[in-house]
């Protein structure tokens, strides 16, 4: 990404009562904005305000205020961040520039203090803190769930070749219905013509006949009511076999199921309510911790201030040699004088005391992050438990239903039975010498009519289940559609963390290279980062987990290289390694296309010249690069940069 890319807009900042600032309105072009000054002359202040109005939350208002503002027009729109002092606690309000400023100030604020900036001093996680704005654990469960859905989308598609597998078999069976209904009728139509000539000969009385052909009426409707009866029995002993089935199936399920009593659910919640609690009382410290420091930090700075004073004064008395000797400053906490060193080092102890509390809310987010899946997975597991019991019921109940249907329905055999038994009796009471052949040629057409009844009902029931599968069948293109759509999808969330991991190397590594060699420290052959597998303990398990490995090639006199620790690199290696690691956060998580600007500060420890090379390596990617500079180092750049002297 390069700043041509973007649109050459100039950005207008207004400020009032931030850090050390009464009032201030700044205009910055596109490009470098350097603010050329001496320390305590409000520059932090200024790139605070920057901060503050773009969302960061590592902004203060100035010590004898109770209001402060921050304005930017940018981008033809205007972003306003206020800030109110009320009973000594500080609230934020307006419209910021970002709802979620983590990116920034991981990657584009950078401060001395700056998390990813200090990281190689440090001797920080570089994974996490590269990882540590993308949301993994929601990348798992949408990989778990998207893995639940395919699942069930290859469940429905081996159902769909099962019933693929049954389909030759319907339409054979559906072919031979019709061959056998078809001749069922040609020897029903035979049938009655022989009844027709054997009418036209016996000399019946019309009341004897109706009588007859009334009772084989009633034969033919008592045997298909049941043939009926019959089927309906073998349906429910199905189905009373098949809920047996399930019913066993679910019982064994339920004893794989292991005990969730609620006693411990509540034990489990207790547990994620203190550790929810104590991330809360860490993240307030943490809060009041980054306040201290952020203060005191200003409150040194207007201290120096008085050293610059001194100097600008130009006297030669020995007052002014026994200020600048002594190097002693007057506590703005308990009054009395201190060795500026004494409060450096009680900060450096804070800013670590700060950096062990993060640590522990981020090992804190971690166990609860554990606990809640647990608890998922407790929740889940006694969500199945009380589906299968209610199904079991439901199954129990069912199954008494059908063996008091299967009951009813053996009766009514039994009755129908009867009642054939007696039709058949009254018809042969019926039949003499003159009726018998009349009255076999009945029964056997009644007969017919009752398989051919039997045949069209097989072949309606045939047909429907064949359109019933054509149906199903039609579901296989989309089913298979969305299957690789899902797989596709799974594909990108699992290789997302690792091409994140790989872009984060591959772009510290090409930047550590390209600005090693313009920047020309001497013996250092290369910078770089390792991608690795490490086998670490998480809580009493063992577990794989990606590290990101620093190291150092130096190189002898006679040029044989050889690695060395990053402990070894002087201050202004590890600064230069430590931007460099910034930017690759930035460029790897694309923070220019969310946050036009970049700021810079601090940088004292570098020489001039590399500190020029260094902004004009890194002013290639953010539409506004502003840095806080001593004027020596000012002079060092090129011309082509806009200049701040006042503020």
């Amino acid at each position: 990404m390069n700043r041509a890319n973007i649109l050459d807009q100039a950005a207008k900042l207004e400020v009032e009562n931030m850090g050390g600032i009464d009032k201030a309105s700044v205009d910055f072009s596109p490009g470098i904005t350097v603010l050329e000054g001496r320390n305590a002359t409000n520059r932090t202040s200024l790139l605070r305000s920057i901060m503050a109005v773009m969302g960061s939350d590592n902004a203060s208002l100035k010590a004898d205020a109770d209001e402060g503002r921050v304005a930017l027009d940018v981008d033809e729109e205007t972003y306003v961040r206020t800030f109110t002092r009320t009973n000594g606690s500080v609230t934020a309000g307006g419209n910021p520039y970002l709802d979620e400023p983590e990116l920034a100030d991981l990657f584009a604020f950078l401060l001395e203090t700056n998390e990813a900036r200090r990281s190689v001093i440090s001797g920080a996680d570089l994974h996490e803190l590269i990882m540590r704005p993308v949301d993994t654990e929601s990348i798992q469960s949408k990989i778990q769930q998207l893995e639940r859905e395919r699942s069930q989308i290859d469940d429905e598609l081996d159902e769909l070749n099962e019933l693929k597998g049954e389909m030759p078999k319907l339409e054979e069976d559906r072919s031979q219905l019709k061959d056998e209904i078809e001749a069922k009728k040609e020897e029903l139509v035979a049938k009655e013509g022989e009844i027709e000539t054997l009418d036209a000969d016996v000399d019946e009385t019309r009341e004897e006949k109706q009588e007859l052909e009334a009772c084989l009426d009633e034969l033919r409707e008592k045997r298909a009511e049941l043939d009926r009866v019959r089927s309906d029995i073998e349906v429910e002993q199905e189905s009373i076999e098949a809920l047996t089935t399930e019913r066993r199936d679910l019982e064994s399920e339920l004893d794989e199921l292991p005990d969730t009593p609620m006693g411990e659910h509540d034990e489990l919640k207790n547990e994620i309510s203190r550790l929810r609690d104590r991330k809360e009382s860490l993240e307030s410290e943490v809060s009041n911790l980054q306040n201290v420091i952020q203060f005191n930090e200003e409150r040194l700075e207007e201290s120096e201030g008085t050293v610059t004073s001194v100097l600008s004064a130009q006297e030669t008395d020995s007052t002014v040699t026994d200020a600048l000797v002594d190097d002693m400053v007057v506590c703005w906490t308990c009054g009395s004088e201190v060795e500026e060193e004494n409060i450096t080092q009680t900060l450096d102890q804070l800013r670590d005391i700060r950096q062990e509390k993060l640590e522990t809310v981020r090992d804190l987010e971690s166990e609860l992050s554990q606990l809640k899946g647990k608890q998922q997975e407790y929740r889940e597991q006694q969500q199945r438990r009380e589906s299968i019991e209610r199904k079991l019921t439901g199954i129990e109940s069912e199954i008494v239903e059908r063996e008091e249907r299967l009951d009813d329905l053996r009766d009514e055999r039994e009755h129908l039975n009867e009642g054939v038994e007696d039709l058949e009796s009254e018809i042969e009471t019926l039949e003499s010498a003159d009726f018998s052949e009349i009255l076999d040629l009945h029964k056997e057409a009644n007969q017919l009519e009752f398989d051919l009844e039997r045949l069209e009902s097989e072949l309606e029931d045939v047909t429907e289940q064949i359109g019933s599968i054509e149906e199903r069948l039609a579901e296989e293109t989309r089913l298979n559609s969305q299957r690789e759509e899902i797989s596709t999808e799974l594909t990108d969330l699992r290789t997302r963390i690792d091409q994140i991991e790989e872009n984060a190397v591959e772009q510290f590594n090409d930047h550590m290279d390209a600005v090693l060699e313009t920047l020309g420290y001497e013996n250092i052959e290369r910078i770089w980062i390792e991608r690795v597998e490490r086998e670490v303990r998480d809580g009493r398990r063992k577990v794989e987990k990606t590290q990101f490995e620093l190291h150092v090639v130096r190189s002898t006199d006679t040029g044989a290289a050889y690695e060395d620790t990053v402990d070894h690199l002087s201050e202004s290696e590890r600064e230069v390694t430590g931007l460099v690691f910034a930017l690759a956060g930035y460029l790897v998580h694309e923070v220019y296309e969310r946050v036009p600007f970049m700021i810079l500060d601090s940088l004292e420890a570098i020489d001039s010249q590399r500190i020029a090379s260094l902004i004009n390596y890194m002013a290639d990617y953010p539409e506004f690069l502003v840095v806080a500079l001593l004027p020596e180092d000012a002079q060092a750049l090129d011309d082509d940069y806009t200049l701040i002297t006042e503020i």
